[in-house]
């Protein structure tokens, strides 16, 4: 895995950007300058997030999400396994 996260990242499984090894890292955002925790979906090259819309729920259960265009900057919370470890 690189030390780039990828382009676009979805928390959903059933989506096909969903990236469970990516999201095991963690990732943080930062939209518009202002770190967010509650992104469920982002794209970096459209510059775009999705966000929960309250409490409130769609027919299957998921959150209802909002799409808001700005400017995404995209970061891995903890560094690759793969760079190597002393244990």
């Amino acid at each position: 895995m690189t030390d780039t996260p990828p382009d676009r990242l979805s928390n959903d499984p059933s989506s096909k950007f969903y990236d469970e090894q990516a999201l095991e890292r963690g990732i943080g955002i930062k939209f518009n300058g202002t770190e967010r925790t509650n992104v469920e979906e982002y794209c970096i090259s459209e510059g775009w997030v999705r966000v929960p819309v309250g409490k409130s729920l769609d027919r299957r259960g998921m959150p209802m999400t909002m799409k808001v265009k700005g400017t995404v900057e995209a970061w891995f919370r903890m560094p690759s396994e793969e760079t190597g470890s002393d244990a």
